[in-house]
């Protein structure tokens, strides 16, 4: 059986967006204090004995979302011309993640966005 090594981590930004075409008051400029969790895949453990080190994930994570931080995403490519859901931001920060981390060893599995305490989107691909 293949080894296997999940590792999470959570960090946070602020940020202001009005949804397009929402037939609700979303459609108004409105901020949220996002929380973005990052699942992590590891197939074996590096020379120290970890998947990936907690930072580099960390990293990675702060990174792409310092981008978005204190923002109108509606102004952030590629939120100018993509609505700036939660789907839809959480499938870019996976994408921009991805690209910093994803090796053969170690995959991003999925990005959760929580909007609220009580309501998230994650994104994941095959």
């Amino acid at each position: 059986m293949a080894s296997k090594y999940s590792l999470k981590v959570v960090t946070e930004f602020s940020s202001a967006h009005t949804l397009r075409d929402y037939p609700g008051p979303c459609n108004r400029f409105h901020g949220h204090n996002w929380k973005v969790e990052v699942d992590v895949e590891a197939s074996a453990l590096n020379e120290v004995g970890m998947g990936l080190d907690f930072k580099d994930i960390r990293k990675a994570a702060k990174d792409a979302a310092a981008a978005l931080d204190h923002q109108y995403l509606n102004d952030v490519p590629p939120f100018d011309t993509q609505n700036p859901t939660a789907e839809n931001i959480a499938a870019h920060l996976f994408r921009c993640i991805s690209d910093e981390l994803n090796d053969d060893r170690v995959r991003v599995q999925s990005v959760t966005l929580w909007e609220t305490d009580r309501a998230c989107a994650r994104y994941s691909e095959d």
